[in-house]
C-alpha cells in the first residue's frame, strides 16, 4: 500500500497548530505537529517528512535559521513559512534561504493547501529524478550510452560480448546516432584499454591528405614536409584506431589500407623504413554500405576485412522510449553547465519530443534540451521553451506515436491522459470516449496515478479572487 505523504506542522500557537492537524488530515496527509523549533528538527530527522509548514517566528529558534539547517541535510524537503502580515522582506529572505514559499496570516485553507500539494509534487520529482539516474547508472548507461529499449540493451550485450576480442569492428548508423560512443566503449572494455585510442574523421579531411594523416612521412617527401610526420597508424601502437566514415575514404587509398590489415606493416610517405603495427580497427560510417558495394565506392575485399562483427546503431525514431532518458540526462548535464536553476520537464513537453522524428537523433535531442534549458524562465521546461520547429511537427499530426516497447499499462496511461487534456478534464466527456463507466475512468486514474489538473486551476482562481 502506498503510503500518505508526510506533513510536519510547526508553530507555538496550540491552536493553530491543531487547526494546522485537522486541515492536513483531512487532505489526506500524515500529520506530525510541533510547538517548539527545537521538537520538530527532532521530527525531521527521526521521521522524514515530505514537506514542513512552520512559523516564522519560533520561540527557540528563528523561521530562517530553521529553513536553512532543513535544506543543510535534506535538500529536497521542501518548506513552507507562515509570517505575520506585513512581514515581506522577511519572507522573502525565507525564500532565498531555501524555502518553497510562504503566506501570510490568517492563513488561508485553500490557499496553503494548493502551495504544500506543489512543494509535495516537487519533492516528488526530485525524487523520481534521483531514482532515475540511479537507473541510468546501474542499468540503462553503458559508457555514456543511454538506452533502455530492447534494441539499445542487445548492443550493449553485443559489444561486452566482443570488446575483449581482437575482432575488426563496424559500426553502422545515422549521423547523430551516437557510433563514436560505441566506439569507446569497445575500445575501453578491450584488453587495448590501457593503450592509445586514435580517431580520424576520413569526411573531414580532403582527400589528398587522408593518406599523409594515416602513413605519416618523412621530411622533404613533398612540397611543404619540413619534418617527420608519424602517422596515425603508428600512433595508435598497442590500442586501436577508428576510422569515422570510413565510406568517404578514396578507393585508391583503401588499397592501401587493406594491405596495412593484411600485413600489419607499411613505408611512411617518401620512406624506406618499415613499421610494424599492432592495433585494433574499429570502423564507422552512415553510409548505405550495400549501395557503396555496387557503386563500387567501397572494395568487397576491404568490407569483409573490416566487417568481422558489425553493430547497427537504431535511429532515436525506432527507441523513442529511451527519449526520456536521454531528456533528464541532458538536463542534468546542461543545467550543471549552465548554473540554471531548472529541474523539471513538461509533461507536455515528453509528448513533443516523443512525436518528433528526429532526423539528426540523439545529438538534436540534446542541442534541444540545451537551448531549452537556456531559455526556460522558471525551473520547468515547457512547450513554449521549445524551437518552433519542433512545436510545428509535432501539432502537424493528430495521432500520438506509441513508443515501441512500451507496456500495456503505459499504453493505457497515456491514452487516458491524453483523452482528458483533449476534453479540458471532462470527466464523463472522456469516459465517452475511451467507452469507460465514469467509475471506472476514476479508478484508472487513481491507479496511475494521475491528478485532477482541473482542480488545481480552480483552486489557483479562487485564491486569485481572495486575493
Amino acid at each position: 500500500m502506498k503510503r500518505k505523504k508526510r506533513v510536519l506542522a510547526i508553530d507555538d500557537e496550540p491552536q493553530l497548530i491543531e487547526w494546522l492537524r485537522v486541515l492536513l488530515e483531512h487532505a489526506g496527509y500524515d500529520v506530525r505537529t510541533a510547538l517548539t523549533g527545537a521538537r520538530g528538527e527532532e521530527l525531521f530527522r527521526t521521521w522524514h517528512p515530505d514537506a514542513i509548514v512552520t512559523d516564522m517566528m519560533l520561540p527557540d529558534i528563528d523561521g530562517i535559521e530553521l529553513v536553512r539547517n532543513v535544506k543543510r541535510v535534506e535538500d529536497d524537503t521542501e518548506v513552507i513559512v507562515i509570517t505575520g502580515q506585513g512581514n515581506i522582506p522577511r519572507s522573502v529572505a525565507a525564500v532565498k534561504a531555501g524555502a518553497f514559499d510562504f503566506l501570510e496570516k490568517p492563513v488561508d485553507a485553500d490557499l496553503l493547501l494548493d502551495k504544500l500539494e506543489k512543494a509535495i509534487k516537487q519533492k516528488s520529482l526530485t525524487d523520481e529524478n534521483e531514482q532515475l539516474k540511479q537507473k541510468l547508472q546501474d542499468r540503462y548507461q553503458f559508457q555514456n550510452i543511454i538506452g533502455k529499449s530492447k534494441r539499445m540493451q542487445e548492443l550493449f550485450d553485443l559489444v561486452e560480448s566482443v570488446a575483449a576480442s581482437e575482432a575488426n569492428i563496424l559500426i553502422q548508423g545515422e549521423n547523430g546516432t551516437g557510433k563514436e560512443l560505441f566506439a569507446n566503449a569497445i575500445h575501453y572494455h578491450s584488453a587495448r584499454a590501457q593503450g592509445p585510442f586514435i580517431k580520424i574523421n576520413c569526411a573531414a579531411i580532403p582527400k589528398d591528405l587522408i593518406e599523409s594523416e594515416l602513413f605519416g612521412y618523412k621530411k622533404g617527401a613533398f612540397t611543404g614536409a619540413a619534418a617527420d610526420k608519424e602517422g596515425l597508424f603508428e600512433m595508435a601502437e598497442g590500442g586501436s584506431l577508428l576510422l569515422d566514415e570510413i565510406g568517404e575514404m578514396p578507393p585508391y587509398l583503401q588499397t592501401k589500407l587493406l594491405r596495412v590489415l593484411q600485413e600489419r606493416a607499411y613505408r611512411p610517405i617518401g620512406s624506406d623504413r618499415v613499421i610494424h603495427v599492432d592495433f585494433r580497427l574499429i570502423c564507422a560510417t552512415n553510409v548505405d554500405l550495400d549501395a557503396a558495394l555496387r557503386e563500387g565506392r567501397l572494395r568487397e575485399d576491404l568490407y569483409f576485412r573490416i566487417n568481422t562483427i558489425q553493430l547497427h546503431v537504431p535511429p532515436l525514431r525506432e527507441r523513442s522510449e529511451d527519449i526520456p532518458l536521454l531528456c533528464n540526462a541532458f538536463l542534468d548535464k546542461f543545467r550543471g553547465r549552465y548554473q540554471r536553476p531548472v529541474t523539471l520537464i513538461a509533461p507536455e513537453v515528453y509528448q513533443l519530443l516523443m512525436r518528433n522524428r528526429w532526423p539528426g537523433n540523439v545529438r538534436e535531442l540534446e542541442n534541444v534540451i540545451e537551448r531549452s534549458v537556456l531559455v526556460a524562465k522558471g525551473n520547468e521546461i515547457v512547450s513554449d521553451d521549445l524551437p518552433d520547429a519542433i512545436r510545428g511537427e509535432a501539432s502537424g499530426g493528430h495521432d500520438a506515436a506509441i513508443p515501441a516497447q512500451c507496456t500495456l499499462a503505459e499504453i493505457e496511461r497515456m491514452a487516458i491522459l491524453q483523452t482528458l487534456q483533449r476534453t479540458h478534464w471532462n470527466k464523463q466527456e472522456a469516459a465517452q470516449l475511451l467507452g469507460l463507466y465514469r467509475p471506472t475512468l476514476y479508478s484508472k486514474m487513481k491507479k496511475h496515478n494521475i491528478r485532477d489538473e482541473s482542480r488545481k486551476s480552480s483552486r489557483a482562481d479562487a485564491a486569485g479572487r481572495r486575493a
